[in-house]
């Protein structure tokens, strides 16, 4: 009988499977204290739905974070980068602005409009130095007084990014930064990175940087409903009549 009990427990001993003590150390802590890289993390701040059911399955928490930098990287722009903001920008509260800093082409006021977009509470910046550019979105952010901040910056280094997350982090603004796909391969204290590429009548979004596992494929997100939210011929009575502008280039 003594026996068979030493048999049974030698052989328990053998199928329990080793417990690294750092495991347990890790399972005890609280959770969203630590980020598993086999899954999402669990954000701190508010997520905001991106209106893309698609790419809100693929972002932590479900959305854009609400106080973070967003990098969009682009091959070019006016591939659909607006439009992919649209149901985002259309959420704009009555008191708060959206700031568009060193946008390359002048927005399209009827798409906007049409998009639900209050064009009397956007302001449009064009500082002359790229210095002033980085100081600009700053304090656009740091403001607490943005539903978002859009910025287009070819040149910043890292330094920069770090001050731009800094101040979208305190300040529980999104900040979305556009910067060229050249730029995928440099590092970057943004939480959240997507290249964005036009295919036909839709928008390919890769991620290549989240809190989470990589992403396994990219998606390919209908966004013709916002068409045509860049116009390089503008549009004079539509854009600088209703919208706020600051700068030399729409003088």
């Amino acid at each position: 009988m003594a026996t068979s009990a030493l048999r049974i427990a030698d052989d328990v001993r053998h199928d329990t499977p080793d417990i690294d003590p750092r495991h347990s150390f890790l399972a005890g802590l609280p959770a969203g204290r630590i980020w598993q890289a086999d899954r999402f993390a669990q954000r701190p701040g508010a997520v905001l739905p991106t209106g893309f059911s698609a790419l809100d399955a693929e972002l932590p928490g479900g959305g854009w974070p609400a106080g973070a930098l967003i990098e969009l990287l682009l091959e070019r722009p006016g591939v659909g980068e607006l439009s992919l903001l649209l149901p985002l920008l259309g959420r704009t509260p009555p008191e708060q602005w959206i700031v568009w800093l060193a946008p390359p082409l002048l927005p399209y006021a009827p798409a906007l409009a049409r998009a639900g977009v209050p064009l009397a509470r956007l302001l449009i910046v064009r500082p002359e130095h790229p210095h002033a550019l980085l100081w600009a979105a700053r304090q656009a952010a740091v403001s607490g007084s943005c539903s978002a901040v859009l910025a287009w910056m070819p040149r910043i280094d890292n330094t920069g990014l770090r001050r731009l997350q800094l101040a979208a982090e305190e300040s529980a603004t999104p900040l979305f930064l556009f910067r060229p796909d050249a730029v995928a391969g440099q590092p970057s204290p943004a939480p959240l990175r997507l290249m964005l590429s036009a295919r036909s009548a839709q928008l390919e979004v890769r991620i290549l940087k989240r809190r989470g596992p990589p992403a396994a494929r990219p998606l390919l997100l209908d966004v013709r409903a916002g068409e045509q939210t860049l116009s390089e011929a503008g549009n004079p009575q539509g854009v600088v009549g209703m919208l706020g502008v600051v700068g030399d280039r729409t003088r």
